[in-house]
């Protein structure tokens, strides 16, 4: 009881999202799970995550600093699991932001990248602590 269930994120551009998101989720171990002409769907253990093109969609960008969602934080393994990702994301549509900053952006106490996508979209790769 109050685990997280799902999370449904609307997009503008399904093919751009499954490109982007499909990487990025087979790379920390989610698996495809549901797929329908306006959507798709990866499995965690019990929690999934939905990608959708809803025609209700208003908008064509998300905006990361409005009202809402800023962004979405996965366990990434090791420091050097997320310098891999970090390395590989810009072939699959991320961009890192605070560069200037990495990989201490969160502060001097976290290790974590901070990825941005095409659509606005924000992902957060935390390191699992040494030891």
């Amino acid at each position: 009881m109050g685990t997280l269930h799902h999370v449904e994120v609307w997009v503008p551009d399904l093919a751009a999202a499954v490109s982007n998101w499909g990487w990025l989720l087979d790379e920390l171990g989610w698996v495809p799970f549901q797929e329908w002409p306006a959507g798709r769907s990866w499995r965690h253990g019990p929690t999934y995550l939905v990608l959708e093109q809803s025609p209700a969609l208003r908008g064509q960008r998300h905006d990361r600093l409005a009202p809402g969602l800023n962004h979405l934080a996965f366990h990434a393994g090791p420091p050097a699991a997320v310098e891999r990702l970090v390395a590989a994301a810009p072939a699959h549509g991320w961009t890192l932001l605070f560069p200037e900053r990495h990989p201490h952006a969160g502060g001097p106490d976290t290790y974590a990248a901070y990825l941005t996508d095409n659509q606005g979209y924000e992902v957060e790769l935390v390191a699992s602590p040494p030891g």
